[in-house]
């Protein structure tokens, strides 16, 4: 709560050192009056931490969807806490070896601070129609009429359509999702080859999952996960097709980033592939009804 309410961070003291430290001391307190199994011991940190994270849905502080990204790095944060704990109990001055453990959270105010890294994300489709087609379509595109499948029809936030107002750098692009519209100035106007634009607004990331109609988690509304610009490039290819690459560069607050950033990257080439193939399926059926 201090980590993510007061100071707004989601660092690696909150990912790996809090699920740590609860299972080094449920595993030590199990140990105490007598040693245990490996197994048995694992089993109490591996339940600590699932414990912890069912508090978190009880009080809407978490939803479902980021308890399980999560769920991997903190059952293992937990689990080698909790075999920790079974060690330490066997030494002889165990009470005094728990207050480290205890002001081991504290250390995540010594987390470096700063911007995260820019990521980038690129995915490439072909498209059976020329250049001058898909630009028509990439600018702003019609409803995906397509039903969001897999982590979308969870919660995670999936592109709608695309409506662009006025022409040429300047002109704004809002790409809608299914939780708000990406605000998008455009910054390179080069049909039709290239599309580039900065994003002023981030809608939030996901509709969390949970038995509560609110879901008080900072992360959600923005600020954690922020796309920053993203470009479309359009290459002519023999035969009058088009070779259409989508590249996002997003920013994620998240520590360990490499974690979330897998994370991260496979969600964005998720719905760069949701939007691609929708303005390659537009574009081939205009192309198809221009010739006919």
């Amino acid at each position: 709560l201090l980590r993510v309410a007061a100071i707004g961070s989601y660092g690696a003291g909150l990912f790996m050192g809090a699920p740590f430290v609860m299972g080094a001391v449920a595993g030590m307190l199990y140990n105490l009056r007598a040693r245990q199994g490996v197994i048995s011991t694992a089993l109490v940190g591996l339940v600590t931490v699932a414990v912890a994270g069912g508090l978190l849905l009880l009080f809407a502080l978490e939803g479902l969807i980021c308890l399980a990204m999560a769920g991997p790095i903190l059952a293992g944060m937990g689990l080698a806490g909790a075999l920790l704990g079974r060690e330490l109990a066997a030494i002889e001055a165990r009470r005094a070896l728990a207050a480290p453990m205890i002001a081991l959270p504290l250390v995540t105010a010594l987390e470096p601070g700063g911007q995260p890294p820019l990521r980038e994300v690129s995915t490439t489709v072909e498209v059976g129609a020329p250049p001058e087609r898909v630009w028509d379509v990439v600018i702003a595109f019609p409803e995906i009429e397509q039903p969001p499948g897999g982590a979308f029809a969870l919660g995670l936030a999936y592109p709608i359509r695309a409506r662009i107002e006025g022409e040429g750098v300047g002109a704004v692009r809002y790409c809608e999702f299914s939780t708000g519209p990406f605000v998008e100035p455009i910054t390179v106007w080069d049909p039709p080859n290239t599309l580039a634009f900065d994003v002023s607004e981030n809608p939030p990331t996901m509709e969390e999952l949970s038995p509560w109609s609110r879901v008080y988690a900072p992360h959600i509304a923005g600020g954690v996960m922020e796309s920053r610009r993203g470009r479309f490039l359009l290459e002519a290819l023999p035969g009058g097709g088009t070779r259409l690459t989508g590249t996002t560069w997003y920013r994620i607050d998240m520590a360990p980033q490499p974690y979330w950033g897998a994370w991260a990257d496979a969600i964005i080439h998720r719905i760069h592939l949701r939007v691609l193939d929708h303005i390659g399926q537009v574009a081939e059926e205009r192309a198809g009804g221009s010739s006919g």
